[in-house]
């Protein structure tokens, strides 16, 4: 089933997961996957690694979601480092197991800052895979814009370039605070995007992380979050309570005001994915 179709339904939680580096065996993969599809999400997605360095395994872990499991699965593409060969080759392997949902990203520029491969922006490679079969494809989006762009303004625009393409889904970068989201919704539609809009949650369970993802994502922390990190950082046990709550609070708040598409950013741990959708159970009939 494509993507778009399963946005057709009132709210949808789908969750996010990536497959290990080349070389490392799949089987605990296989287990995580097939934890996470027990949960019953309404798809699952798989990251691309950076330059496609785990394209095989994103292909098989795709194929293990959706073929073995029974869940829709949503394959990660990446611009930098591939050219029209590979991705035309990643292409007809997911279409020869039928997957054809796809989230067409730019990827991170190497730390050399040499950007390489036949396509430079998302926009290209989305216009390339739909060249390349009936594919349903997704695109990124920043909240509090992209880390390299001008002005907010221009983040849209290069938005709208996506979309006039053919995405017809945005999944967000993770945030959090909500009206940093409700916000740049408001934005979208007044530049004329219309295209559903699932929002990123990642939930954070231990203090080690923030660092990582502020610097990564350019994500500002509310003075509500700080609080919690500053207060519990030291108490792992704490924190990952804490982690937990608030991205459940998070997801309540965006499904009462409107917002009915989460994607949880896993982590590959169904634990944290499982105690979210457990407090969302009855949100979630």
């Amino acid at each position: 089933m494509k993507i778009t179709d399963i946005l057709n339904n009132n709210i949808t939680v789908s969750c996010e997961l990536f497959p290990p580096k080349a070389g490392v065996p799949l089987e605990g993969a296989k287990n995580v996957i097939r934890e996470i599809a027990d949960l019953k999400p309404s798809f699952m997605s798989v990251t691309y690694g950076a330059g496609g360095s785990t394209r095989g395994n994103t292909v098989e872990i795709a194929n293990e979601i959706q073929n073995v499991n029974g869940v829709a699965a949503l394959a990660h593409l990446t611009c930098i480092g591939s050219d029209a060969t590979e991705i035309g080759a990643v292409l007809d392997e997911l279409k020869s197991k039928n997957i054809t949902n796809v989230l067409a990203l730019r990827g991170d520029v190497p730390a050399e800052g040499c950007a390489t491969g036949d396509y430079a922006y998302a926009n290209e490679l989305t216009e390339a895979i739909l060249r390349h079969g009936d594919f349903c494809v997704g695109g990124a989006c920043y909240p509090e814009g992209h880390p390299e762009s001008p002005s907010l303004q221009a983040d849209i625009d290069s938005l709208k370039r996506k979309v006039d393409a053919g995405c017809a889904f945005l999944t967000t970068q993770m945030f959090f605070d909500n009206h940093v989201l409700y916000n740049f919704m408001f934005r979208l539609l007044k530049s004329g995007v219309d295209v559903p809009v699932i929002a990123g949650i990642m939930p954070v369970i231990n203090a080690k992380q923030i660092a990582r993802i502020c610097s990564i994502s350019g994500t500002v922390l509310p003075p509500r979050f700080r609080a919690i990190v500053d207060r519990f950082a030291d108490n792992p046990a704490a924190m990952n309570q804490a982690g937990i709550a608030y991205a459940t609070e998070q997801i309540i708040d965006l499904i009462a005001n409107g917002v009915n598409h989460i994607h949880i950013y896993t982590m590959n741990k169904p634990d944290i994915a499982g105690r979210i959708m457990r407090n969302l159970s009855e949100i979630l009939k």
